[in-house]
């Protein structure tokens, strides 16, 4: 499709945007998601037998639930390195789901192939929502769901990617990944080719065992993001990072027994294409 071709420059930031989410292990970070993930397909109506894309997969948190219900699944996902984390844990569970590198907006997939396009806190981050958009409606057939869930702009992962963009900005022109949060930008993007739309709020919580300053270590250890934004700074940036990181942890931490705990938000967005 015409929409999918690439300037040289969205080439370079696309590729940019694959080694940051390669840095460190994901999969780490991404254990926290397991439970949110479980829940979230739950509720998708997700039956044997349908055949679902799942978009921007990373581990899999999310398509092996599928899987677990008799669904066909296929994930994408642009970092390699998760993809073959994603296909480990297939095989250790038996699963028939399969996994391999792909791009949320160059989807290589006939139109109308999927009963399902699925996506949680990924394809949010894809650089052109509207390219997205059109994808997903693509190879999504007629009386099919897609669902996506993305942080809200008033979440806590907002706040992180915030304080991240002061020290770090992005490239210019570029759409916050947390608009796919907000109702009103989601009605928009959802405003063609769809019959049914539903939009919920879901709160999460995430656990660590670890004080507010461990859970930073572990975030510049482990998260891509994170770790890449440390690596483009001087020691006085990194040091300047890590007390607002740890101010920020701190003062949103609900736990009280020395570990941490932080509420999350997340915008459940189901579509039926017509």
């Amino acid at each position: 499709m015409e929409s999918t071709q690439m300037t040289p420059e969205m080439r370079s930031l696309k590729e940019r945007m694959r080694t940051t989410w390669m840095a460190g292990d994901f999969g780490v970070i991404a254990k926290e998601t397991e439970g949110p993930g479980r829940e979230f397909v739950s509720g998708l109506g997700i039956r044997p037998g349908m055949r679902v894309l799942d978009v921007a997969c990373g581990t899999g948190n999310t398509a092996l639930p599928e899987s677990r219900l008799g669904a066909d699944v296929i994930g994408v996902d642009i970092a390699s390195n998760l993809i073959e984390q994603a296909q480990a844990r297939a095989a250790s569970e038996g699963s028939t789901a399969k996994f391999e590198v792909g791009d949320a907006e160059d989807l290589q997939f006939e139109n109308g192939s999927f009963d399902a396009v699925v996506t949680m806190f990924g394809a949010m981050f894809a650089p052109r929502p509207d390219v997205v958009m059109s994808e997903f409606k693509r190879v999504c057939k007629s009386g099919g769901l897609i669902a996506m869930a993305n942080w809200t702009p008033q979440s806590f992962p907002a706040q992180m990617f915030k304080l991240g963009s002061k020290y770090v900005p992005p490239p210019p022109g570029l759409q916050p990944p947390v608009l796919w949060g907000d109702e009103e930008t989601v009605k928009q993007r959802f405003s063609n080719g769809i019959s049914d739309l539903d939009l919920e709020r879901i709160k999460v919580i995430f656990h660590f065992d670890m004080s507010p300053p461990e859970v930073v270590e572990h975030f510049c250890k482990y998260f891509g993001p994170t770790q890449v934004a440390f690596s483009k700074l001087d020691e006085a940036g990194q040091t300047a990072l890590r007390r607002d990181m740890e101010e920020l942890f701190t003062s949103s931490n609900i736990a009280t027994d020395g570990s941490t705990e932080h509420e999350m938000e997340y915008l459940q967005v189901k579509a039926i294409k017509e």
